[in-house]
């Protein structure tokens, strides 16, 4: 049971029920309709994070894997393990996240660099030189800021639904991400 309860929707304002309406019923969203006036602009910016990036998907869910797995947020985990397996990832290289085996032979460099510079930006407040420069070989200066915004609002969600005890759905997958693309 979440620590606090998910609102009543029948009782929230006409624009978080739009918005909700629009969404697979995951307790995320439900959850997050407790911020109504940031509820809207938060899920634009999710959108945007799940649709309009220059950053290749495969890279973005490695990356909120990581997160996931880095920050103990199996929620988010059970959500884009499916969505990772849905724009490509392989069930190897989901396994070696959920491992912790960021050097695995599953990765391309590109794939191993992000993940480990996910991983520094999660338990540093710097990354480190060398790490930063695998991924600036690799990455444009947009997609670098893009997925630094991505590991922050994957974070923040982690921290929203690991404080809150946020129960588990079934994997919305490519639903969710159709949803958050709209």
């Amino acid at each position: 049971m979440a620590r606090i309860p998910y609102p009543d929707i029948d009782q929230a304002p006409e624009r978080v029920r739009e918005a909700l309406a629009a969404l697979p019923p995951l307790n995320i969203f439900r959850m997050l309709a407790h911020a109504e006036t940031a509820l809207r602009p938060f899920l634009r910016f999710g959108g945007a994070i799940l649709g309009e990036l220059a950053l290749d998907p495969k890279l973005r869910e490695l990356a909120i894997l990581q997160v996931a797995a880095q920050s103990g947020a199996e929620y988010e985990w059970v959500q884009h393990a499916a969505i990772g397996l849905a724009v490509g990832l392989t069930d190897e290289q989901v396994d070696a996240v959920h491992r912790e085996h960021l050097e695995s032979e599953a990765f391309t460099d590109t794939e191993r660099a992000v993940l480990l510079f996910t991983s520094e930006v999660i338990e540093h407040p710097r990354v480190g030189n060398d790490t930063f420069a695998a991924v600036r070989e690799r990455l444009s200066p947009r997609e670098i800021v893009e997925l630094l915004l991505t590991v922050g609002n994957y974070l923040m969600l982690a921290r929203v639904m690991t404080t809150l005890d946020l129960e588990l759905d079934e994997a919305a997958g490519g639903d969710a991400l159709g949803a958050m693309r709209s």
